[in-house]
């Protein structure tokens, strides 16, 4: 295996700095690759240059904008295996994943640059009261101006693409912080971003460690905060953001409900993939599952012998199914969280433990919502199942949550589906899939501790723009 080495890209420069960061593989613990940190003198150089560019990206015409993120689109294409074989040795993904998120990050700028010729205002009547006589509102948007984006490790290409490419679709300079695990991958995209002619100084990419990547939050000169993690991190940043805006996705513990009129097979088949792809690492992984009781027993019994039918192994292993969680003290969370939830009377169905960074998919039955497996968001393989009786009761337990990403029901019942989409509690409601499911042209966000603001390029891209009125006689 080569030693993937990585400059970072500040304002169109690559720049090595004498701090390093070593990133290692989460599978076996091998050195896989180095990159260059910036320091806060590199960060002022980028915010400056970023200040700077962002009233000639005003100027930025949408037909250029859309042939710079198209010709980066066939640079991503001829380079898709190279990116996802490092998506998948930094993050211990398996390969067949890694491609998937490879050609979503595709579509991800696609999206954008179909989006890029879309911003569009209108004009509007101001007659409706007679101080309005004679005038005409005619309505503009403008980009907003310099964009912070910090992205996190678990789709490591993907979600920082949805930064940059709404960023770079509305003529809004972007500094971008990848996560201290695995940004082997988003400066190789950047490698990209520098052929494909975005002009320089419109995008940084800069590995920082968290002290200097906290100036991204406070420093006023930045117009919009958009931040991928933790609720704690989350709301502890817009607390300290200032006048900026933020966009906050933080996660969640997903619920699925299965009525009595769903096709089982299709649900199994679903949830099985939406609880154990990437180990459960995704912020909508499909973590508590309610099946009406008449099909309890029938999803259980055919649930469990689909998991046991999952490969494991070497994330470079095209038949692998599971491979390891991030590091060994995730690993060892989440191998807590299960024994607590046994020792406070939760049944151990199959799987639950650890070797390492790995955890077998596990599966739990009669828990309680005063579990951490239930009430937290576990980050790893792990799916916890539970009966219902009336459908009103699976709501419920949908949304005894803290959180509120997205939700899944299958159903088979119109009634059951108006409902569902009424009363749960989530930014989205999946039906006849799990809450794992996402395209990337749809609003994804959510309520509660699940964030603020939506992702989803035309919406994150709304955000990025300010409206602004011509009042004018007419």
């Amino acid at each position: 295996m080569t030693m993937i080495k990585k400059k970072f890209y500040l304002a169109g420069s690559w720049i090595e700095s004498t701090e390093k960061l070593e990133v290692f593989s989460p599978y076996d613990g091998t050195l896989i690759g180095i990159t260059s940190m910036a320091d806060r003198s590199h960060l002022e150089t980028a915010i400056e240059q970023g200040v700077l560019i962002k009233h000639k990206l005003k100027q930025w015409p949408s037909h250029a904008r859309y042939e710079t993120l198209m010709r980066l689109v066939g640079l991503m294409k001829e380079n898709k295996e190279y990116l996802a074989d490092i998506i998948s040795q930094e993050t211990a993904k398996p390969i067949t994943y890694a491609l998937g998120e490879t050609e979503r990050a595709i579509q991800t700028f696609i999206i954008a640059a179909e989006e890029s010729r879309r911003i569009s205002g209108e004009q509007m009547l101001l007659d409706w009261t007679p101080a309005g006589n004679r005038k005409e509102g005619i309505i503009k948007y403008f980009p907003i101006g310099l964009v912070a984006g910090i992205a996190p490790f678990n789709f490591p290409l993907n979600l920082a693409c949805h930064k940059l490419a709404p960023a770079i679709a509305t003529g809004c300079p972007i500094i971008l912080k990848p996560a201290g695990r695995t940004p082997l991958s988003v400066l190789a995209l950047a490698e990209l971003i520098d052929k494909a002619g975005v002009p320089h100084g419109a995008v940084s990419i800069l590995p920082m460690d968290r002290e200097t990547g906290d100036q991204l939050v406070t420093d006023p000169r930045f117009a919009l905060l958009s931040f991928t993690g933790s609720p704690e991190v989350g709301w502890d940043m817009k607390n300290r953001a200032g006048k900026k805006r933020v966009v906050l996705e933080l996660g969640g513990n997903a619920g699925v409900i299965i009525s009595s009129s769903a096709n089982i097979g299709l649900a199994v088949s679903k949830c099985v993939t939406g609880a154990f792809a990437f180990s459960g690492q995704v912020c909508i992984h499909t973590q508590r599952i309610y099946v009406q009781r008449t099909k309890f027993d029938h999803f259980i019994e055919s649930f469990i012998k689909a998991t046991a039918e999952l490969k494991s192994g070497h994330p470079s292993d095209p038949e692998t199914n599971i491979s390891s969680v991030i590091d060994e003290s995730n690993a060892i969370r989440v191998e807590t969280w299960i024994k607590e939830a046994i020792h406070g009377g939760a049944d151990l169905l199959y799987g639950g433990r650890r070797s390492g960074t790995f955890i077998e998919p596990t599966v739990l039955t009669n828990t309680s919502s005063s579990m951490k497996v239930c009430y937290g968001e576990i980050f790893g393989p792990v799916v916890i199942i539970e009966p219902f009786d009336e459908f009103q009761e699976a709501i419920a337990l949908i949304n005894d949550s803290r959180y509120g990403l997205q939700a899944g029901v299958f159903t088979d019942a119109l009634s059951e589906m108006n409902q569902a989409f009424d009363e749960i509690e989530t930014g989205g409601v999946i039906i006849n899939d799990v809450p794992t499911f996402r395209v990337d042209h749809m609003p994804y966000g959510g309520v509660k501790d699940s964030g603020t603001g939506r992702e989803g390029i035309r919406f994150a891209m709304h955000d990025m723009l300010e409206q602004k009125i011509l009042v004018k006689p007419f």
